[in-house]
């Protein structure tokens, strides 16, 4: 039996259910989900990516804009980073 519909964005809805389940959020569920039914492989680990303490306190309020990250414009450096590490 198929889980629930959680609307276009979400291309594997089992796969999103069973990832919130574990405890993931919502957006990393919705990420690991859509990659994984992009046929990805969701298992192997990406690049090396640049060190947040090296980006402009901007840049890492793009970073969170782009993920969704709420508050953000509050946030200060130290914040900032946290959210982006913990998301």
């Amino acid at each position: 039996m198929p889980g629930k519909d959680h609307g276009a964005s979400v291309k594997d809805d089992r796969l999103y259910e069973k990832l919130r389940e574990e405890g993931e959020s919502k957006e990393k569920a919705a990420r690991i989900a859509n990659a994984k039914a992009g046929g990805e492989d969701v298992s192997r680990k990406g690049g090396q990516a640049e060190n947040y303490e090296d980006r402009t306190v901007e840049e890492l309020r793009e970073r969170a804009a782009e993920i969704g990250i709420e508050g953000r414009s509050e946030m200060d450096k130290g914040e900032l980073i946290d959210a982006l590490r913990n998301h």
